[in-house]
């Protein structure tokens, strides 16, 4: 039997990068997986995540900083598959300014996507959880930023502390109930935000050309190499599987050996 058959799992931000892999992941278990994404393309990850996997995909479009989408998004899962067994907060925005040119539109934003609907989406299905009697795991995702900021992204790294703090609160609230919350804190990874990252701080850090800064940065992680979607799914299935019913409240480094704790 596959680890997580007859389970039903939520990604946001499950269209590409960190939460497709862990989508294909959590698909190539057994799992029934909704995707969701306030871009249209996710019903086009959803066609390719079936095809590849053969497994049920539900693709929803939905603005993780809007209540009623997120109802509207686990109302769409429990209506296709029945109880949300896992979920996974993953969607996430970053942009990147000097202080003094960062706008509070920017500063909103990040902290709406990254920590708002972190909130918003953790509330939701812990509210279902609990109505349904399920013993769920429940996976956010932070950053290295969570550990340490970074130069020009106060933003982003003031989101991701927070949902660090949103997930020891609420892994306290729920532990009694046989519901876990964990978050990951993701380095390096190979993926369209770190080419963002790439392109954008190597202009302000200097005259980079492309891959040139994360080609560097990455001579900084003992394993030597950058991290992959496969290597943060791994972990997310792990926090998500029976092996992990007595870990909660923890942020887990995913970054290579770069920030040791």
């Amino acid at each position: 039997m596959k680890r997580f058959e007859g389970k039903t799992v939520v990604v946001t931000g499950g269209n590409r990068g960190i939460g497709y892999a862990v989508a294909e992941r959590f698909a190539s278990e057994g799992a029934n997986v909704v995707i969701a994404s306030i871009e249209e393309q996710v019903t086009e990850a959803a066609d390719k995540l079936r095809a590849a996997t053969g497994a049920k995909i539900l693709p929803v479009v939905c603005n993780v900083t809007d209540i009623d989408a997120v109802k509207a998004l686990y109302d769409a899962a429990e209506a296709e598959f029945g109880a949300v067994d896992i979920s996974m907060q993953n969607a996430g925005i970053i942009t990147i300014a000097k202080i003094e040119d960062m706008t509070e539109k920017e500063w909103d934003d990040v902290m709406a996507v990254n920590t708002k609907g972190v909130f918003l989406c953790c509330q939701e299905v812990i509210r279902r959880m609990r109505k349904n009697g399920t013993k769920g795991r429940i996976i956010n995702t932070a950053s290295g930023q969570a550990r340490e900021g970074f130069i020009y992204t106060p933003h982003y790294a003031a989101s991701k502390f927070g949902v660090m703090g949103i997930t020891q609160s609420l892994a306290k609230e729920v532990a009694e109930e046989g519901i876990t919350v964990n978050a990951i804190c993701p380095g390096i990874i190979s993926s369209d935000m770190w080419d963002y990252n790439d392109r954008v701080w190597g202009q302000m850090l200097g005259d980079y050309g492309p891959g040139e800064l994360m080609a560097e940065w990455v001579q900084n992680i003992p394993m030597k190499r950058a991290g992959t979607g496969k290597d943060v799914a791994g972990l997310v299935a792990f926090l998500a599987s029976d092996d992990a019913e007595y870990l909660t409240g923890q942020t887990i480094n995913i970054d290579g050996g770069l920030i040791m704790s």
